[in-house]
């Protein structure tokens, strides 16, 4: 009797583990065809800035065997590229270049948001990280974060910054800003960053805390002025200026992208393209022209991403919430 238990119970182990194996075939057989098709690589902002620069040189350099198209989709603080891509199908084949707006800072700012933060997606790695930087209208009469302070204490709502959009670091790392030094300012948000500097160039907004691979190249041909980098430490982009938290205790923005797959793509794939990933931003030429622009890389597993992106959603609620910013 004894024996026909341990028989029977060894058969129905040996059932289940071949049923299991069935089961996992189709996955296993898709994601060593993967990709047969284009992938699609959503950026949730207009051309030019960080995140598009960062997914088109993943698109360039990618080899995967198909070509990774990048499609631009902004609007909403990153919230309707987002979205897209969070409603559609777990198979790999469309991805979306994160950013900390879309991924930590809009839940606590959009009352209502049309995806959810981390139930919607499937993080693959962090990419790249960068300071924002604080640049100013050359005509304003500041050369220093003390000078802006002081400056904006003797004429509160008298200056406005701009933002490529509700809920990006460069329009929390003003909030944060007004919040530390109990000023005011009237925040200008903007569909993408091209459409707001040449309202700073001509000074319709007089300051921005925009990312540094966007600012930084203008700063040095001299369009608008330079003063801080919003990072706790300088960066090695532009050692020369100093950061926002020497004058103000405390402060500290740092802007980060991240790629994610839409929720329950198989974890094969997550792999594969996790791998790539690696591969494209480790190399040289690319980690060289990511530095240039200011651009830090760093690069993760897809768990140290998931415990980074709760890190920041905690940390960015907190500052949304004492600074009484909401989206417009």
């Amino acid at each position: 009797m004894r024996t026909t238990i341990v028989q029977t119970m060894n058969k129905c182990l040996m059932d289940a583990a071949l049923w299991g194996c069935l089961a996992l075939m189709p996955i296993l057989t898709w994601a060593q065809t993967y990709p047969v098709k284009p992938l699609r690589l959503v950026v949730t902002f207009p051309t030019g800035g960080a995140p598009d620069i960062l997914a088109r040189l993943f698109s360039e350099k990618s080899q995967l065997g198909q070509s990774v198209v990048v499609d631009n989709k902004p609007g909403a603080g990153g919230n309707i590229g987002a979205d897209f891509v969070a409603k559609s199908a777990g198979d790999g084949y469309t991805l979306v270049m994160g950013t900390v707006g879309t991924h930590s800072i809009n839940g606590a700012l959009y009352e209502k948001m049309p995806y959810d933060m981390q139930k919607n997606f499937t993080p693959i790695s962090l990419v790249a990280s960068a300071p924002n930087l604080l640049v100013v209208n050359n005509d304003l009469p500041v050369k220093s974060v003390s000078d802006l302070v002081q400056y904006m204490l003797a004429h509160p709502n008298k200056l406005s910054f701009g933002s490529p959009g509700i809920g990006t670091s460069v329009h929390v790392s003003g909030e944060l800003f007004k919040s530390l030094t109990g000023t005011s300012m009237t925040h200008a948000p903007y569909k993408g960053r091209q459409f707001a500097i040449p309202d700073l160039i001509g000074g319709n907004i007089q300051l921005m805390f925009d990312n540094m691979p966007s600012a930084l190249p203008m700063a040095k041909e001299g369009k608008i002025r330079a003063i801080a980098v919003t990072t706790a430490k300088r960066s090695s982009a532009a050692p020369e200026l100093p950061t926002v938290a020497e004058t103000i205790p405390g402060f500290e923005a740092t802007t980060w992208f991240a790629l994610f797959a839409p929720a329950n793509t198989p974890r094969p794939i997550i792999d594969r393209l996790h791998a790539e990933v690696l591969r494209v931003y480790r190399l040289p030429d690319v980690q060289e022209r990511m530095q240039k622009l200011g651009l830090e890389p760093v690069l993760s597993s897809p768990e140290e991403l998931t415990r980074y992106q709760q890190i920041e959603i905690t940390k960015w609620a907190k500052v949304v919430k004492e600074s009484g910013a909401k989206a417009e």
